[in-house]
């Protein structure tokens, strides 16, 4: 099995859609909410009333579709929104939506202008990511000291050299102050962490077929150092 480097990676057909998240809402059935395992709407609302601006990241926004809805639901309050994706996918946005930005860019070396986010989400995007550890590491950095960041994850698309891949790194991020439930393959970070992790990446292998989604996906290879 040949690894492919991330920027090789990024001209994969496995990588380079936005087919996990062309559809998906702010809350209900098919929704960020649901996904997510929290209700992003009321989390962005009682942040806003504290009264000073709250910043969302989502990584692998897709079209966006959730981000528009809650730019709309939030229009003219100090709230603003960041989404990135590979894909330039996005959907129509509507006029007056100061507050909301799309940005097309490879999360193997993207960093935001400015931190301290109240929430950052990824949902459904680590599946595609190259060094998914790499960058959750980094994305903890990105938060505001009391910020969020919820994500999913699947264990199983990440592989060791030594072998024992998913117990191994669910301990590590436990150790990192991170929580990860296997169950609901779902990742979170409470509060801004700068994480080391002994781990180093090797390359990724995007023939690695359905994850616990149905869907393609990239299996992370990395060794303890």
């Amino acid at each position: 099995m040949e690894l492919q480097r991330d920027e090789i990676l990024d001209e994969s057909p496995v990588v380079a859609n936005n087919a996990m998240n062309r559809e998906r809402e702010l809350e209900g059935g098919n929704s960020y909410s649901r996904d997510l395992g929290l209700s992003v709407g009321e989390l962005l609302a009682q942040r806003l009333e504290r009264g000073h601006a709250v910043r969302w990241l989502d990584l692998c926004c897709g079209s966006g579709r959730a981000l528009i809805q809650a730019a709309e639901r939030f229009r003219n309050q100090e709230l603003e929104i960041l989404g990135v994706d590979l894909v330039d996918f996005f959907a129509p946005r509507p006029a007056g939506l100061l507050g909301l930005r799309f940005a097309v860019a490879s999360l193997r070396e993207w960093e935001p202008a400015e931190s301290d986010f109240d929430l950052v989400t990824c949902v459904h995007g680590l599946h595609y990511v190259g060094d998914k550890l790499g960058l959750i590491a980094r994305a903890c950095s990105w938060l505001a000291e009391d910020g969020l960041l919820v994500a999913n994850l699947d264990l199983a698309q990440v592989v060791l050299r030594e072998g024992s891949a998913a117990r191994r790194v669910s301990q590590v991020l436990r150790a990192q102050g991170l929580h990860y439930d296997r169950r609901k393959h779902l990742l979170r970070c409470e509060g801004r962490r700068e994480i080391e992790l002994p781990f180093t990446y090797l390359g990724a292998d995007d023939q690695a077929g359905p994850n616990y989604t149905g869907q393609p996906a990239v299996a992370s290879h990395y060794e303890i150092r």
